[in-house]
């Protein structure tokens, strides 16, 4: 059962949803159908949205590999934890052009050492099988 993969899959879908639902704001707000008609909050509203969709699917594939190949729940629950609140915090960082920046650093900061962690721990855990 790949319950944290769940988990992680449902957090990060509600992000998308609800990121989504930013982009349509601003596209009705600013009356753009597609691109982002040169207005900067559509532009972030967008690059948010797209950064999750960029990033998301390796991280739960990764999950869902640790889980598959009968990782411990202390060595997935983590890692899987890390990568989430990556995902999360990145868009905090990407809203209105005077917005703190710190957000979105530590978004990525544990997006991509989440995604290293989880590389390998899943390269460990199948090392340690073959022997």
């Amino acid at each position: 059962m790949l319950i944290v993969t769940s988990i992680a899959a449902s957090l990060l879908g509600v992000l998308y949803v609800t990121l989504s639902l930013n982009v349509i704001k601003y596209r009705r707000k600013y009356g753009v159908s597609v691109g982002d008609g040169g207005e900067d909050e559509l532009l972030r509203a967008i690059r948010a949205q797209a950064n999750l969709t960029e990033y998301a699917p390796i991280g739960l594939i990764l999950i869902a590999c640790l889980e598959m190949n009968s990782a411990s729940l202390l060595v997935t629950a983590p890692l899987a934890l890390m990568f989430t609140v990556g995902r999360i915090l990145h868009p905090l960082g990407m809203g209105a052009a005077g917005s703190a920046l710190q957000p979105r650093v530590r978004g990525m900061q544990l997006t991509l050492f989440g995604i290293l962690a989880l590389v390998i721990a899943n390269l460990l855990l199948l090392a340690f099988r073959a022997f």
